[in-house]
């Protein structure tokens, strides 16, 4: 299996200099959907749709709005705001017309038809964006299988994030089996105690020279130490500078 266009992005992201791979692809995924909900697809009839429907998170808001087209966002918000009004009134009147039982062991009311709940826990690009990587997870598993230069590329790899490490060790018992299990276990847990080792020393270095008696000594590979290892730990707890809506070329 050598590279073609559904393994490509896979192939990019685990040659880059990073420390997951895994979350350079969500990076540049999310980018990439962001701009797409926010260009000409805002005007297209199926994408208006789902999006009055489901609306965005407030993650993915906030970036919208970081993007130069405020006009598209206004009128993919509004067309979302009135479906919203919508519902709100639909979940008034289910509301007004349940028995009302009070008294010290009333029960809570349950929301009619999840009208409120749906409201405000969808997210259309977060959806969109759960497919792919769920897509590429799979990928992983079936790329390693079957080229010895994707399993180099993981093997001395600088690992992933914590949690896509967790993901993969805990998806693989139902990808692999019997060797292939166990070498893959094997190289992922390796890279991963390397990893955590270097970057454990270079965020040391980093609070060391602070120290006046550090000052002139070289910054070495800590100088970026903190956003490398908050990224590490939380994936994505500090955006790729590069996938960020102002450097994005709009």
């Amino acid at each position: 299996m050598k590279e073609h266009i559904d393994t490509i992005p896979l192939w990019e992201s685990f040659r880059e200099d990073c420390e997951c791979p895994l979350c350079r692809l969500h990076s540049r995924n999310e980018a990439n959907y962001r701009e797409y909900f926010m260009g000409a697809s805002v005007m297209e009839p199926d994408v208006r749709v789902e999006t009055n429907k489901k609306g965005f998170c407030a993650r993915h808001y906030n970036q919208m709005f970081r993007m130069s087209n405020r006009l598209g966002l206004a009128l993919s918000t509004h067309t979302y705001l009135k479906d919203v009004m919508d519902r709100v009134a639909a979940d008034a009147s289910a509301r007004a017309a349940q028995p009302r039982k009070g008294g010290l062991f009333a029960r809570k009311q349950a929301d009619p038809e999840g009208q409120a709940d749906a409201i405000a826990s969808t997210c259309i690009l977060c959806e969109r964006l759960n497919t792919a990587m769920d897509r590429y997870i799979e990928t992983v598993f079936v790329v390693w299988k079957k080229e010895s230069e994707f399993r180099r590329l993981i093997s001395q790899g600088k690992g992933f994030c914590i949690p896509h490490y967790t993901r993969l060790l805990r998806e693989a018992p139902s990808r692999l089996s019997g060797s292939d299990l166990s070498t893959f276990t094997s190289d992922v847990i390796n890279a991963e105690k390397k990893a955590l080792e270097r970057i454990e020393k270079e965020l040391e270095w980093f609070t060391l020279k602070f120290d006046y008696r550090n000052a002139d000594k070289p910054w070495g590979t800590s100088e970026d130490a903190v956003e490398r290892t908050l990224n590490k730990l939380r994936m994505l707890s500090v955006p790729f500078k590069e996938d960020e809506p102002e450097n994005r070329k709009q």
